[in-house]
């Protein structure tokens, strides 16, 4: 007599596709994350070898503690009574001490020739500035301070990164909303006179916003006497908080107004693009002979299909705000992360410039990561996961 076969019941079969859609899951993030890990980590190692020329700023670093040193031995009555050779002495020896400090005496790349061969250094100096980097162990900055007097990079940073998101994210969301509710409307007008204007100023867009920053204070501070030329707020600084926030208001019409102009024609002309192209399709047509509203087509049939492009164009403007847009805070004279990064460059501050980039590194790679899910919330036909077959 033949053994009947149970089939599993409804519930150990939605059990079991929940468990290995969760192991799907979970192995797609593990990838995911060695993935970026490892992009973030060739990522800022070759941008340390780039700011760095190679060890030319660590050499110039170098040159710096020389000075400094033979400073603090010319203004050191002690050490001026000393005999010439064991001052002379005493000078090297201090200088060994803090290159030995700063680990500068060691190699700046992993691997160097020598008479005997090929070399490795285990931990050289691009080495060690890469594990501090990836660690975020951000140490001490050479030449810049902070507000309060500290050279703690973190506290530098920290204190830069509110103005960098008050005026950035003031003039990217601006851009953002104000060109996507345009481009929406040109696409309802196309061919119209408006719409053709809108098109041949795209090229102005080509002009970066630092550019139009200079335009703008020669036109409305300068020669109208409108608006500051640039800065955090009016000096002296008011001491209530009514008129400090409407001072900073007034400091960030400008440089807000330069960002939006450099961006605004180009990304109504891609958003009217897309938005041009999914007008055109078969569904769209079939919703306008249903006789559906103008409104409920725009949102449901072509605003909802672009949102992954949409949401992919705004993330990416997001994470920029860390790293700033460094001549237009240096032109306005915006206390933010891209005067400070334009400052650590000058000054050759590798620490501060360490930072930086790692912060935004780490930043660019969460954000790439958190595209994929967001892109299965705004588009159905994505699933996070699943195998391209």
């Amino acid at each position: 007599m033949a053994q009947a076969v149970q089939e599993p019941s409804p519930g150990a079969q939605a059990s079991g596709l929940r468990l290995g859609s969760v192991v799907r899951l979970a192995r797609y993030v593990l990838k995911r994350i060695l993935i970026l890990g490892i992009t973030v980590v060739v990522g800022v190692y070759g941008m340390l070898l780039i700011a760095n020329a190679g060890g030319y700023v660590d050499e110039v670093r170098i040159n710096q503690i020389r000075q400094e040193i033979i400073g603090q031995v010319s203004a050191n009555p002690e050490l001026q009574q000393l005999p010439t050779d064991e001052r002379r002495e005493r000078l090297e020896q201090m200088m060994a001490q803090e290159i030995e400090r700063q680990g500068l005496n060691r190699p700046y790349l992993p691997i160097s020739w020598t008479d005997e061969g090929l070399e490795i250094v285990p931990y050289s100096r691009s080495v060690n500035h890469l594990v501090n980097a990836i660690t975020l162990t951000l140490g001490r900055a050479s030449d810049i301070t902070s507000d309060s007097g500290s050279k703690q990079v973190r506290l530098i940073l920290l204190e830069r990164l509110p103005p960098t998101i008050l005026l950035l994210g003031t003039g990217f969301l601006l851009l953002f909303f104000s060109s996507l509710f345009t481009a929406l409307m040109l696409s309802r007008r196309y061919g119209t006179w408006i719409d053709r204007v809108m098109v041949s100023l795209a090229p102005a867009s080509a002009a970066p916003s630092w550019f139009y920053g200079i335009f703008l204070i020669l036109i409305f501070a300068s020669a109208l006497n409108w608006l500051p030329f640039g800065g955090l707020v009016d000096a002296p600084v008011p001491e209530s908080t009514g008129p400090y926030a409407l001072s900073v208001l007034k400091h960030m019409i400008l440089p807000v107004l330069a960002i939006w102009v450099a961006g605004f024609f180009l990304a109504v002309y891609q958003y009217r693009t897309y938005f041009l192209i999914y007008s055109s399709e078969d569904y769209v047509e079939m919703a306008k002979a249903k006789g559906l509203p103008a409104g409920t087509i725009q949102r449901r049939y072509i605003l909802r299909p672009t949102m992954p492009y949409i949401v992919t164009q705004f993330l990416l403007s997001v994470i920029t705000l860390w790293q700033g847009s460094v001549v237009l805070e240096v032109v306005f004279n915006w206390p933010g992360l891209g005067q400070l990064l334009f400052q650590a460059i000058q000054q050759f501050d590798i620490a501060v410039f360490i930072g930086n980039i790692a912060i935004y590194a780490y930043l660019l790679a969460i954000v790439v990561f958190l595209l994929d899910i967001i892109y299965a919330l705004v588009d159905p036909r994505v699933r996070v996961g699943q195998e391209s077959g």
